[in-house]
Formats: structure tokens, sequence, C-alpha cells
């Protein structure tokens, strides 16, 4: 016989390739449980309890948490303009004194002055300038308060994305982790048969060439694998341990797409805040503008000094004053001026980015809710291919058995099926954060609307703690 016609292509059984088959595609099916299926484990973790740990530990947060906690301190400053001043001075030193008197002698002494005083001084009128000061600190801290809750959105959205990638992930390294076993024993089987003279070279270098292919595919499966696991550290603030399926939130998704967008005009953080910015730079204008009218402040004072008559004529001397003041501004070189253009510039500024965030919030919205619905479609358009693919496979297995497939194709339609159950893991991860993405598009991702089972960050409480103290140096939190 010559080499060409031993090396033409023959259908022959592979009943050992097609038991092995039979394996992987039991193992595949067990992988997309993962991704499926609750586990009976009490350990195992739910999506709720993993976005609590997120919102009570995430550094980010928390850090927001206390940047708006300063900004509460802006109103308490800007209040300190209604109060009066009080200061004391105490001063004492040596002082040498020699004097010519008129009949030419001289008088010399050594003195020890010192002098204690107490001066309190109130702004009767600043041109509103305070109480346009506190407005400006109370729409600082509204809109402080939703970049609080944005943020908020945020890391839970992170929270939700960490735990599904760490869940796909797992599915997707075992499933090639499955298949590379398979595929061993594919190759194994194939290299016997080869030695028995059943098959060609080129069934062999098939098969090693598909187990090369799932080496690499594993390695990459594992990178990220561990690089999720890492983010989920990151985010969460604790490594992942077993995990259970998380679940869309389609029940809290408004039922329409103009709704929803209607829902983020109204609710967005991003939108809310951007308006309280805009009320903020208008406040300011008149702030700017309160420099260019009078201001009234009375003061009293009261001093007691001993020697501090350098004459000598005095050996103490006590005061006491209340003085009225009026300043009218009439020329500071054009500060005021430009000061009062800036902050109506700055004003028209914020109006327009308000224009953009809506703009945004509406691209955001309709760009969620598209994506949203397309992972339905995707998710069951991805069940279908692999209840295909499985059948698919299973008529690929008996047709090899009578030898009437080849090598080849058996490895083709297993890697048909592995690519479909790969596809639906990643469409079943797609599906869930879909859905909480919608969620933050419309500024309900937070966890009242979730419900989830932790006490509620209050910022307002922080606030009331600080707007009216008059003094103390310890934040409410014993700092």
């Amino acid at each position: 016989m010559s080499r060409a016609a031993s090396i033409r292509p023959r259908k022959v059984p592979v009943a050992g390739i097609g038991r092995a088959c039979a394996r992987l595609g039991l193992a595949l099916g067990l992988a997309a449980l993962i991704a499926r299926v609750a586990t009976a484990d009490a350990r195992a973790e739910t999506l709720p309890e993993a976005l609590v740990k997120a919102y009570q530990n995430n550094p980010q947060l928390n850090a927001e948490r206390a940047r708006q906690r300063g900004t509460d301190e802006n109103v308490p400053q800007a209040l300190a303009g209604y109060r009066p001043q009080i200061v004391a001075s105490l001063t004492s030193g040596l002082q040498a004194v020699r004097n010519l008197l008129p009949d030419n002698t001289i008088q010399t002494a050594t003195l020890k002055p010192w002098t204690i005083g107490l001066t309190v001084s109130q702004v009767l009128f600043n041109g509103n300038k305070t109480a346009n000061s506190v407005r400006v600190a109370e729409f600082q801290v509204r809109s402080g308060r939703e970049a609080l809750r944005n943020v908020g959105q945020g890391v839970l959205l992170d929270a939700v994305t960490a735990y599904m990638n760490v869940m796909a992930n797992s599915a997707l390294y075992e499933a090639q982790r499955t298949n590379v076993q398979v595929l061993r024993e594919i190759q194994a089987t194939t290299q016997r048969r080869l030695n028995a003279g059943d098959v060609t070279p080129t069934d062999t270098a098939q098969a090693e060439a598909r187990l090369s292919r799932g080496l690499a595919d594993l390695n990459a499966a594992e990178v990220q694998f561990a690089i999720s696991k890492e983010i989920y550290v990151q985010v969460i603030g604790e490594a992942a341990s077993q995990l259970a399926p998380g679940s869309p939130v389609d029940r809290l998704i408004p039922l329409t797409e103009p709704g929803a967008i209607d829902i983020a005009n109204r609710e967005h953080p991003a939108i809310l805040g951007a308006g309280y910015d805009v009320d903020v730079a208008t406040t300011s204008i008149k702030v700017a503008e309160s420099t260019l009218l009078p201001t009234v402040s009375v003061q009293a004072s009261a001093s007691h000094a001993v020697e501090n008559d350098p004459t000598l004529t005095t050996a103490r001397e006590d005061q006491a004053s209340v003085i009225g003041q009026v300043n009218v501004p009439i020329y500071d070189g054009g500060t005021a001026a430009s000061q009062t253009r800036q902050a109506k510039e700055v004003t028209s500024q914020s109006r327009l980015v308000l224009q953009q965030v809506r703009n945004q919030s509406r691209t955001a919205v309709v760009s969620a809710w598209v994506a949203n619905e397309g992972t339905k479609i995707a998710l069951k358009a991805a069940e279908a291919e692999v209840k295909a693919a499985d059948i698919a496979l299973q008529g690929v297995r008996r047709e090899a058995a009578g030898g009437q497939r080849t090598t080849i194709d058996v490895l083709n339609a297993q890697q048909d099926l592995t690519n479909a159950r790969t596809r639906q893991i990643t469409s079943q991860r797609d599906r869930v954060i879909a859905s909480y993405t919608l969620l933050s598009a419309v500024g309900r991702l937070d966890i009242k609307t979730l419900n989830l089972n932790t006490p509620d960050y209050l910022p307002e409480v922080h606030y009331h703690q600080v707007r009216d103290a008059w003094h103390g140096l310890r934040t409410p939190s014993g700092q």
C-alpha cells in the first residue's frame, strides 16, 4: 500500500471519544448550573449580603461621607457672621522712663505696665452678606448630599459587577478545566488508536491542537478569575468565598422607557446636585454684590491698665466704651465689580452644566434600557444555542460510534458546546448587571429601593449636630 493511501482520511468508529464527549457534556452542564442554581450550603454569600458589606466598608464611599461631613461645617462657619466676636487681651512688660521736666529736673522710673481688656464686636448690617453666605452653604450641603448619593450608586453598581464577575469567571474556569480534562482523554485515546492503526496521524494532530487551545483557554480563564477575585476584595472589602447566584431587579425598574427618563429627570442625584450647584452660583452673585453696600457694626470694650502712663502722673487707668461704626465703600480698585461679574459667568456655566447633565442622564437611561432589553434576548438565544449544541453533540457522538463521523467532527461539536456554555454564562452575568445598571441610570440604586438589611447612612444627622454649634473642637464622632 502506498503512503498516500495510508493517510487517506477514513470515517472510523470513535466510541472511546464518544464516551469522553459524554463526560464533557455532563461536566459543562454542571458548570453552567453554577450560574443558575442556588447552592444548598448555608455559608454561601448572596448578592444583597455583598452589597451590604460594600455599603458599610467601601473606602471610596466612606471617604465621600467624610467629605460631606466637612461640607456640613460650611453652614456654622457662615452662621458665625451673625454672632458676636469676643477678644480678650493681656499685655505686660518692663518700661524705663526718663522725663525732663520744665524746671530742668530729670524724672526717672522703671515701670511694670500691664493691661487687660475685653472687646466685643457685632456686625449689624453687611449688605446681607451673612444671610446669603448661609444660603450658599446650605445649597452646598444639599449638592454634596446628592453627590454622596451618586457615589453610593456607583459603589453598589461596582459591587454588583464584581460579584457577578466572580460568579461568571468561576463557572468559566470550571468549564475550561473540565474541557481540558476531556481533551486529554480524547488525545490519549486517539494516540492509542493511532498505535493500533485505527486512525491516521492527522487525527492525533487535531486532538493535540485542540488540547493546546484548551490549555490556553484554561489559562486565560484562570487569569480572569484571579483578577475578578481581587477586584471583589477591593470593592466589597472581603475575599470572595462561596457565592450564591444573583438575579435581575426587573421588579424595581419602570415599566416603560419614557417613564424611566421622567423618573431620572426628577430623582437622579447627578441632576439634583447640578440643580443645587446652580442655586449656589446664583446666590454667590448676591454675596459678591454685598461688598458694594455699607457695613454697620458696633463695638464695646473695657480695659484696666496699671503703670501704663510714661508721664508718671497716673498709676491706674480704667476705660469702657461703646462705638458704632458705618463703613461705606467708595472705590476698591474694581475688585468687587470683577467678583460680581465673575459670579455671573459661573452661574451661566452652572446652568449649562445642568443641561449637559440632563442630556447625559437621558442618554444613560436610553442606553441602559436598550442594553437591558438586549441582554434578555441574548440570554434566550444563548440558552437555545446550548440546547441545540448539546443535541448536536449527542448526534455526532452516535454517528461517530457508527463510523459516520471523524475525530475532527467530534472535536468541533465539543468546541461548539463549550463556546455555547461560555456565552450562556456570560449572558447570565450581563443580564444581572444590565438590570442594576438601568436602575442606577434611573437614580434608584440605593439600599431603600433594594431593601438591603443595613441601617441607612443619614448625612442630615451630622448636619444637625454641627449646624448650631457655637464652640467645641471635637467632632460628633469624638475625634
